[in-house]
């Protein structure tokens, strides 16, 4: 699935995914909510979930945008 920033391709693009992996934010994903995103095959939403993701506390703020 090609969405967010997996199609970006080059140096920067790799450093910046090394950094998140590295700094890790460590969001707890309940097991409800993992199932809810990775059955998930809506572009549309997971492009909306993966704008969210960049800022929210929680999963559930990422899903329900609260």
């Amino acid at each position: 699935m090609g969405t967010g920033l997996s199609h970006f391709r080059g140096f920067v693009a790799e450093s910046f995914r090394d950094e998140g992996r590295v700094e890790g934010r460590g969001v707890a994903v309940p097991d409800e909510a993992r199932q809810r995103i990775s059955s998930c095959t809506d572009l549309a939403v997971l492009d909306v979930w993966f704008e969210r993701a960049v800022t929210a506390a929680t999963a559930e703020a990422v899903i329900d945008g609260g």
